[in-house]
């Protein structure tokens, strides 16, 4: 039966989805940057992004503010538990933006500016990988409170989940590029995407293979009956996306790449909501004992309700208005 508080956590599983596909692929640029020529390339690069990146992390806002306000004990939890990487990778956000503005605005400093795009890209997406394995491998929690330390986050699960969201990100990214860029960028853009997709699918398979081992939560999910028999689908659609996506690259269709990419990622979260469900921290505190109380969900749901169409309707304008190839002087 699904209740307010199940709504609330599709609301919230929803603007996270939306944030790792839309912010992803212009972080995934941001990590491929210094592997585009000065000049033309970057610029073509920086261009095909220019108009939405912003826009983007919209999504970011949305998750997380909705995190605060449906399922507070979470936040609680959840934040202490990461500060170091929710630190870095706002300030990586910030650094990010600001060298997106200023390598426009002092030419002089442009390789410092474009180096500054590139870490605060690559902290950015590591930070958000660490902290989805610091989350699935547990959080100590007494009393209702994080009673951890400040570097419990730390293992090589969170790692390796770390590496391949930079690997999916830089993926994502180039696939965005092989629609966008033309001439040599172009070119580039489909190697890397080959490059990234054989990252990305190795680290899907190691992230895949050792989280049912994290927890007897999770390996009775996947691994006894009857889920193990409505699961199957998961890898196997995986695997044919894999291939899919791998064939598209090769015969350079500009498009198909990106869909199979996200493909992928919708692919992903839908596991990782199997793993999870219906704990929002792992092991132990469960949407309802996180859950606000019920008239706060009822006002907030109102609120998303008017606000998140506004945000679908003005972000596929922006996408429509800028579609197209990117040239070196702007849009077509």
């Amino acid at each position: 039966m699904i209740d307010l508080t199940t709504i609330w956590a599709l609301i919230i599983a929803f603007a996270v989805l939306m944030y790792v596909v839309m912010d992803g692929f212009d972080l995934g640029i941001g990590i491929l940057f210094p592997w585009f020529h000065e000049g033309a390339e970057r610029d073509q690069a920086m261009n095909a992004i220019a108009p939405v990146w912003d826009g983007n992390e919209t999504w970011l806002v949305l998750g997380g503010g909705g995190l605060f306000a449906a399922f507070p004990l979470a936040y609680a939890i959840i934040l202490p538990a990461t500060y170091p990487l929710i630190i870095a990778m706002l300030l990586g956000l910030v650094f990010r933006g600001v060298a997106f503005e200023f390598r426009w605005r002092d030419p002089r400093h442009r390789a410092f500016w474009d180096w500054a795009f590139f870490a605060g890209s690559l902290i950015a997406a590591l930070a958000q990988g660490i902290t989805l394995g610091a989350l699935l491998q547990g959080i100590h929690v007494e009393g209702r409170a994080y009673a951890g330390g400040w570097l419990d986050w730390l293992s090589p699960y969170s790692l390796m989940t770390g590496a391949g969201v930079v690997a999916g990100y830089a993926l994502l990214g180039a696939c965005w590029l092989a629609i966008k860029v033309e001439g040599s960028a172009e070119d580039k853009a489909f190697r890397y995407a080959r490059l990234a997709a054989w990252a990305t699918l190795a680290l899907m398979a190691s992230v895949s293979l050792a989280t049912p081992f994290l927890a007897h939560q999770y390996f009775q999910r996947w691994f006894t009956e009857p889920m193990i028999f409505w699961l199957v689908p998961v890898p196997m659609l995986t695997a044919g996306l894999a291939i899919l996506l791998l064939r598209a690259v090769h015969a350079r269709q500009p498009v198909r790449p990106f869909l199979y990419a996200l493909g992928l990622f919708l692919l992903g979260m839908i596991g990782l909501g199997v793993s999870m469900w219906p704990w929002v921290v792992p092991q132990s505190i469960s949407i309802w004992d996180a859950a606000a109380p019920e008239r706060s969900q009822v006002f907030m749901l109102i609120g998303v309700g008017l606000i998140m169409p506004l945000i679908l309707v003005y972000t596929g304008w922006a996408y429509w208005v800028f579609r197209g190839k990117v040239g070196e002087h702007g849009y077509h």
